[in-house]
């Protein structure tokens, strides 16, 4: 049997998948990823990415090959009688006050916005099938070897690494794949993780979804004048979710696990518009298991989990799922990175657990306590008080060996300008020019090394000496020398920053605070 070798094997090729193997190869890091379809799938889950994604995305180079969403959007739910129909209460992911009923669609609304200062990116709305490609595009011109058609068999690892046991589908030979680690991202029902023997904790399975995907013509698009795109369909002898990908494509989510034929499935449709009209077609259907599971480890030797093989949590409106996962594969990358090229000792590996899994843990725990599963919570659980949406997205605390200063009696999250530069939460955002006058984010400053910002120019050689002992190189950036605040940043530096004129802030090649 043929055999080959590399530095880290990826099983599987989805979003977290992809996102693992272009973030490791934007680090250097020679990588192979492994996946069992030939594509994405036909029946995309996943459409919004948020402003901490699109953050990371930026900083390998893909912010201007992905759309961001429009200033203000945000996912809006509304309860109707159909999309034609009475439209009734508009449901509130954070408990604010509800909306009044709607007799028809409502006339655009002007939607709040997040304060300019938070972060440079918007959240994107692109189709998981649409996001995927730009993903393997910009993987492989860093470098990545993306092998789809390939099935994991199995794997076997000891003291030095990990074997793979492969088969290509394409003429069913088989060889093996050498690695020093392997990181499985191969979803809820994941292999490698029943493989490792790991359980999982967490409200468990809610039930079988049945969804059918279809277009109706570009009368559609009327209904989504308002802002709004999700509807739970609410009739005597039917209920159902409808949403859009925006881009002409439509889903329908039913509330029983029943096989239909097409005939059932186009009234259905129907149903839910409210209309016999429209020039229907069925593109696909789908069904899979809504669950809330955390893997009980997130690694066990040489093996890493990511994404729904770590966290499979309900879709949701706070982004939970695969941005989860994609902010995983962002963590975990550096940390291989310095391990592998012997910039670190194989110890600060176990820090991925210890920052990433009390993260999947909250955002469990805060999918349960929003008006949208709140009844899907389960006997027995315990009152959580809703967490700020900037906070969850931008102010979540690590808490590691990797981080000083970031003790148990701080909360799980709070919102960037609270945190002002605590030590395990992601540096904060501020417009400042450079020497060229070009209007920048501190955040372009940042990744994939290390970086030290400071008001002190006195640190500069200090950090040169330590840097070149270590054998470790760190960026030192000057505010005020090296580039200015922009005159629109509502705090200075060193308030932003959290440190006085002559202090200095670490900052990890993740973008987080030391």
């Amino acid at each position: 049997m043929a055999s080959e070798s590399t530095s880290v094997i990826i099983v599987g090729g989805s979003l977290v998948g992809l996102s693992m193997s272009l973030f490791l190869a934007w680090h250097g890091v020679p990588t192979v990823l492994v996946e069992r379809h030939t594509g994405s799938s036909l029946h995309p889950r996943a459409i919004g990415y948020t402003p901490r994604t699109m953050e990371n995305l930026r900083a390998v180079g893909l912010e201007d090959r992905i759309p961001q969403a429009p200033p203000g959007i945000r996912l809006r739910r509304i309860t109707v009688e159909s999309l034609s129909g009475k439209w009734h209460d508009e449901t509130s992911w954070n408990q604010q006050q509800q909306q009044q009923p709607q007799e028809q669609p409502p006339a655009k609304v002007a939607l709040p916005t997040m304060p300019p200062e938070v972060s440079p990116c918007r959240g994107a709305a692109i189709a998981q099938d649409r996001m995927e490609p730009i993903l393997r595009e910009r993987a492989v011109e860093l470098g990545a070897d993306l092998r789809l058609g390939t099935v994991l068999q199995r794997f076997e690892q000891d003291d030095t690494g990990v074997t793979a046991y492969l088969c290509r589908r394409s003429d069913g030979s088989e060889y093996t794949l050498r690695a020093a680690y392997m990181v499985a991202a191969d979803g809820n029902r994941s292999g490698v993780r029943d493989a490792l023997g790991i359980e999982r904790s967490g409200r468990g399975h809610i039930r079988t979804v049945r969804s059918v995907m279809f277009r109706a013509g570009p009368e559609m698009e009327q209904y989504l004048a308002s802002g709004i795109s999700q509807f739970n369909i609410d009739q005597p002898d039917f209920k159902g979710f409808l949403t859009t990908y925006r881009d002409g494509r439509w889903v329908l989510f039913l509330s029983d696990d029943t096989e239909y034929d097409e005939e059932a499935l186009h009234g259905f449709i129907e149903k839910a518009l409210g209309r016999t009209d429209l020039p229907i077609e069925i593109i696909t259907t789908g069904v899979w298991e809504m669950t809330a599971s955390i893997a009980d480890r997130f690694s066990l030797g040489r093996v890493f989990l990511a994404g729904d093989a770590a966290h499979a949590l309900p879709p949701n409106r706070g982004g939970y799922g695969a941005n989860t996962g994609i902010e995983d594969a962002h963590n975990l990358a550096w940390k291989l990175a310095a391990v592998l090229s012997g910039r670190s000792s194989p110890s600060l590996l176990d820090t991925y657990d210890a920052e990433r899994r009390p993260v999947a843990l909250l955002r469990h725990d805060q999918i349960f306590a929003r008006p949208d599963y709140q009844k899907h919570a389960g006997e027995g659980s315990k009152p959580v008080a809703v967490i700020d949406d900037d906070a969850m997205e931008l102010g979540q605390l690590y808490r590691s060996s990797a981080v000083l200063g970031a003790g148990p009696e701080l909360p799980a999250a709070l919102t960037p300008q609270q945190w002002a530069g605590q030590p395990g939460t992601r540096a904060p955002h501020m417009w400042v020019e450079n020497k060229d006058g070009q209007r920048i984010s501190t955040l372009d400053l940042m990744q994939p090394g290390w970086v030290v910002m400071t008001e002190d120019a006195r640190w500069v050689d200090p950090l040169q000496r330590a840097g070149s002992q270590l054998g470790l190189a760190v960026s030192c950036v000057v505010v005020g020398q090296d580039v200015t605040v922009a005159k629109e940043a509502p705090n200075t530096f060193s308030a932003t920053y959290g440190i006085n004129l002559n202090g200095a802030s670490l900052i990890r090649p993740d973008g987080y605070i030391a």
